[in-house]
């Protein structure tokens, strides 16, 4: 482990760790993933290799099996306190990021991890996009340009969904997103069914409060919260590839909301996919993402090829 703080008297709230250090955190936690399992986990922009599971992501799981059997082990001992008989509750993992930094392959890879745990049978995974207020609503409120942004979301609904599940109730309804045509699908929803764990995956989950509002946020529910960060320059180059390779695949759809980039020459096609991640993504990452990284009780930071090098894991 190396603190990596710059002197010993200065102080960190985290534990760092190199990629080799935090590996050998494995111990004898067995592989319970596949080769095919990980090629239908994994994402077209973000491939993960077994290698990357056994290094970073099985570590990962081991601490989490550990840190969800002490809360699990604590809410029976308050619970036998107050005589009460309540049924569990369930423990929640938030993962932030900025768009195209691989958060959606992390989330679902750590959701069959964890759901392969002896104490965590029952893993689901949520993401915020299904909780985007519709794009009808964002264009009257001006704010196609912001989506991804803090205010193009129903706030509400998913402090409203996340209270439900950590309620213990059954059932809790969260709405669901489409890719392909870009917004949510009005008839379409998901059940979050008092789960061991609930995965919750969005740009903007670490967010705040805004000042002088006294509601909860987001992360006032987790129990844990990762954050993947990379470079700028990093980003913006996975952005630019997953692009130009979903121009020849799901931009083709007739259904897809961006059919109309399918047909642009690889340099417009280029120039169109870095003027989008400039005036939308990489401000949104600037203002709103990137200053919660902070707040995240594990910053994974990963380098140019998608390898995780660097871990910070919160001290208690």
């Amino acid at each position: 482990m190396d603190e990596r703080a710059g002197s010993p008297t200065e102080l960190s709230p985290y534990h760092r760790f190199t990629r080799g250090d935090w590996a050998a955190l494995r111990a004898d936690t067995p592989l319970t993933l596949t080769v095919d399992d990980l090629v239908r986990l994994q994402s077209m922009d973000d491939p993960i290799s077994v290698e990357e599971v056994v290094a970073i992501y099985l570590p990962l799981s081991r601490l989490l099996a550990l840190y969800v059997a002490a809360t699990q082990g604590l809410f029976k001992a308050t619970q036998r306190f107050l005589g009460a008989e309540d049924g569990k509750v369930p423990y929640i993992i938030g993962i932030a990021g900025s768009v195209a930094v691989g958060k959606s392959t992390a989330a679902r890879v750590l959701t069959a991890l964890m759901s392969r745990w002896p104490n965590t049978p029952k893993v689901q995974l949520v993401t915020t996009d299904g909780f985007l207020l519709p794009n009808s609503v964002l264009e009257a409120e001006g704010l196609m340009e912001k989506k991804g942004f803090p205010e193009s979301y129903d706030g509400s609904a998913l402090l409203r969904f996340l209270s439900l599940v950590k309620a213990g109730e059954r059932n809790v309804v969260a709405p669901v997103y489409s890719h392909l045509t870009y917004d949510v699908v009005s008839d379409k929803s998901t059940a979050v069914d008092h789960p061991d764990i609930l995965i919750v995956e969005g740009l903007n989950v670490l967010q705040p409060s805004r000042p002088g509002r006294d509601i909860p946020f987001v992360s006032d529910y987790f129990d844990f919260s990762i954050y993947l960060h990379a470079t700028e320059k990093d980003l913006a180059k996975w952005y630019v590839s997953r692009f130009m390779r979903l121009r020849k695949t799901a931009f083709r759809d007739p259904r897809s909301y961006f059919r109309k980039y399918a047909d642009l020459t690889d340099e417009e096609a280029r120039e169109t996919a870095l003027d989008i991640w400039t005036r939308i993504n990489l401000r949104n990452l600037q203002e709103n993402i990137l200053p919660t990284k902070a707040r995240a009780s594990l910053v994974l930071t990963k380098g140019l090829d998608h390898r995780i090098e660097d871990v910070a894991l919160r001290k208690l």
